[in-house]
């Protein structure tokens, strides 16, 4: 006969939670490149979106690529299926969670560091980071906590990181133009988002273009096209 142990009672219940303990291990990036980073004078880094590829993500882009502008896409670190525990088919990636947050930021600010590093000894001559979605807060991040400077910063469908002191970096955000871009029928930033971004850079002097189209939370090509235009 088998005994069972009895969880519910004090003698089986433990004392203290386990210890977490976290070491830096070597990470192996991904990211996907158009037109010839070697030789363009203007650099887009794209940041995608929650359960996207940069792979995929960068095809949007494909259309502004020219001898003289490349596009890059880096690729989130943590992969994952997206089409369910039956299929296991469609790959995503993501950034981070809220698990180990500060690790996560740490690793994908010094990752995304380390793209640029790979592809250029020196600073391209101009670097232009677009963040979508999820991408919006971490091309924030990054453009704010990493190494690499950069020249301009669009927002598409998402606000800055939440987290970002904003009194600590206005300057550099004053000195780096800023553009929002949003669908005028997106879901995941409605109207009150809209007016907390502005209110939030409005307290700390800081200017930004907003711009919209009329869509979703998707990407679109016309504006994608202004946008690299007026750079």
């Amino acid at each position: 006969m088998h005994s069972s142990l009895d969880l519910s009672s004090p003698s089986a219940s433990m004392s203290d939670p386990p210890a977490l303990h976290s070491v830096r291990v070597a990470r192996t990036a991904r990211y996907a490149t158009l037109g010839s980073p070697s030789t363009a004078a203007s650099w887009w880094v794209v940041l995608h979106g929650y359960g996207q590829l940069a792979s995929d993500f960068i095809q949007a882009f494909e259309p502004v690529v020219t001898p003289d502008r490349c596009v890059v896409a880096p690729e989130g670190l943590s992969r994952f299926y997206v089409d369910g525990m039956d299929e296991h088919e469609q790959v995503g990636a993501s950034w981070m969670t809220h698990e180990a947050r500060a690790d996560e930021i740490h690793d994908y600010v010094t990752a995304l560091d380390t793209v640029v590093q790979d592809l250029a000894e020196d600073r391209p001559p101009s670097l232009h980071v677009l963040g979508f979605s999820q991408g919006a807060a971490t091309a924030s991040r990054w453009a704010l906590l990493g190494s690499t400077a950069v020249d301009r910063l669009t927002l598409w469908g998402g606000p800055l990181a939440h987290d970002l002191d904003l009194a600590a970096h206005a300057a550099s955000l004053r000195a780096m133009p800023l553009t929002f871009v949003w669908g005028t029928n997106d879901p995941h930033m409605a109207t009150g988002d809209h007016t907390a971004v502005r209110r939030r850079l409005q307290v700390h002097d800081i200017p930004a273009t907003f711009r919209t189209f009329d869509g979703g939370h998707r990407l679109d090509e016309p504006l994608i096209r202004a946008l690299t235009d007026d750079a």
